[in-house]
């Protein structure tokens, strides 16, 4: 087992149901075959800011169940490349945010072992940042060059009418039920980045449910308006 001294717990919502795959098709059935043992080296996913990229590693991870585990850089950066001893006794193994330790000499020798033993392992690799490999600034050659070869995928980000689409998916999965109305107005009142608006629909589904009241534009108006 992985010697991981941290509990990390995945996002209930963070599924493949109930992400919204639009111009991401190829990347999305990637990882559900990696997630579902398919022989293969793994992958890079980079883009922007709340394009998913953490939806998609955790979604992973739910899919592939105890032969995985998710590690999030960003998090545990301050606990040491210790955190990353071990891992390569799990078939998939899904980093995120390795930008957020790029440069650091300790951390990137940390990863090139880590890789190594995948490799060796037979595992599959599956790293998340910001930009793609060449551009992400890691100093030490050999793990630049190694991470280079995984398949490299850009997440697009969705277009304003997929974005309605995404918040109604995200709402069903939830059992909620997001009218196309009111889907356009959260758009039209909100941040159009869709963490902004899937934080937005998280509370909205906890006032809904207090107060017992439907998603309609009186009521999202009123949850906007106290907030």
């Amino acid at each position: 087992m992985s010697q991981l001294a941290l509990p990390l717990r995945l996002a209930d919502h963070a599924v493949f149901a109930s992400f919204l795959d639009a111009g991401n098709e190829a990347l999305v059935a990637t990882l559900q075959s990696l997630a579902e043992g398919e022989p293969g080296p793994g992958c890079w996913l980079w883009g922007a800011r709340a394009t998913g990229k953490t939806h998609l590693l955790q979604a992973a991870c739910a899919q592939a169940g105890d032969r995985s585990v998710y590690v999030p850089l960003r998090d545990l950066a301050v606990a040491g490349p210790q955190s990353v001893d071990g891992l390569a006794s799990r078939d998939l193994v899904c980093i995120d945010d390795i930008d957020t330790v790029a440069g650091n000499a300790a951390w990137e020798t940390a990863l090139f072992v880590m890789y190594n033993q995948i490799a060796e392992a037979e595992g599959r690799l599956v790293v998340a940042a910001a930009t793609a490999p060449r551009a992400t600034r890691i100093v030490l050659p050999d793990l630049e060059s190694r991470l280079s070869r995984l398949p490299i995928f850009q997440l697009q980000a969705l277009d304003e009418g997929q974005r309605a689409a995404a918040l109604q998916l995200r709402a069903r999965h939830r059992g909620l039920s997001l009218p196309d109305d009111t889907a356009r107005y959260l758009l039209s009142r909100s941040r159009r980045d869709m963490a902004s608006l899937y934080g937005w629909l998280d509370r909205l589904d906890a006032e809904a449910l207090r107060a017992q009241r439907r998603l309609t534009i009186p009521f999202v108006r009123e949850v906007m308006q106290q907030h």
